[in-house]
């Protein structure tokens, strides 16, 4: 028999296995290498930031004056037991740093997850209402974008002390105006779809159609201004940090020891080039994992 009235002539999709989901995954990956590698190593300074204390390291509080200002390994006299070498107090260099991402990573991390929900949230309502609530929105949004945030910042945290929970909450509090203006001109866009006016003739709630219908169709715009937003809140947490406000010591951050080692950039410049190009490699794979999202974003869209 003939014709598409058959149903024996409709053959179905195979199932899906675990298999040929990662086999999709690898494929993905490799149709796009740079942000399969950029990846790999934000996973992999994740993982060592996590389990530090698990790894064979030197204790990074751990201070010996006699072995102050060790240099690293392609210098002559360096010590093996000290890879890149010691700080001002004789602390093992390997070992702060590691221990210095774990800050900068959960403040970059979590006070752009703060700020995204508050953007996310200030978009949805303005973008779906419009109106008067609307324009109390891009008012918040202007009002945001006159504030200047590192002088916030700094005022603040003199304030109140440099805690990890008083920088997360500062820098949440101050990166949202992105996520709120793409959030409100995608919501614009999409509530204006058949499928929202659908939504609402079935009797779906304001709520409900925000959140189960407006929001995942808008996710992809916000995970690309996500990355670049922790890479912004992860520089602020050094530079604050450098300016002697940020995580109080002896709590090891790229910022303070840049700091420390200022003084010192014209005879051993390693000990501020360490944490520089250690924080200046993070901000780089995490922008290049933005670009490589906004480029399969904008293929996809197009």
């Amino acid at each position: 028999m003939n014709g598409l009235g058959n149903s024996d002539d409709i053959v179905a999709p195979p199932p899906r296995t675990l298999t040929t989901t990662i086999a999709s995954g690898a494929a993905a990956l490799w149709r796009w290498p740079k942000l399969a590698f950029a990846g790999a190593l934000l996973l992999a300074l994740m993982l060592a930031a996590i389990f530090a204390p698990l790894l064979p390291l030197r204790d990074p509080y751990a201070q010996d004056l006699v072995l102050r200002l060790l240099p690293p390994f392609w210098h002559a006299g360096s010590d093996p037991q000290f890879l890149l070498g010691t700080d001002l107090l004789g602390r093992d260099n390997l070992s702060r740093l590691i221990y210095a991402a774990r800050v900068s990573l959960l403040v970059g991390f979590l006070a752009v997850g703060l700020a995204a929900v508050i953007g996310t949230v200030l978009g949805l309502v303005g973008g779906y209402f419009g109106g008067r609530i609307d324009a109390i929105v891009l008012f918040a949004i202007n009002v945001r974008l006159g504030i200047p945030i590192m002088l916030v910042a700094l005022a603040v945290v003199a304030v109140r002390g440099g805690t990890l929970g008083t920088l997360i909450l500062i820098l949440g509090g101050l990166l949202w105006d992105r996520f709120a203006v793409v959030v409100r001109s995608a919501t614009i866009r999409e509530t204006a779809k058949e499928y929202v006016q659908a939504s609402r003739t079935f009797g779906s709630s304001h709520v409900y159609i925000m959140l189960w219908e407006i929001l995942p169709n808008v996710a992809g715009p916000l995970i690309v201004v996500a990355t670049f937003e922790v890479a912004h809140a992860i520089l602020l947490e050094a530079s604050l940090s450098f300016l002697g406000l940020g995580v109080s010591p002896p709590t090891p951050t790229w910022g303070t020891m840049m700091s420390e080692g200022k003084d010192l950039i014209f005879f051993d410049a390693w000990v501020i080039a360490l944490p520089g190009a250690a924080l200046f490699g993070l901000l780089l794979i995490v922008n290049v994992i933005g670009d490589q999202l906004r480029d399969i974003l904008a293929r996809d869209m197009g």
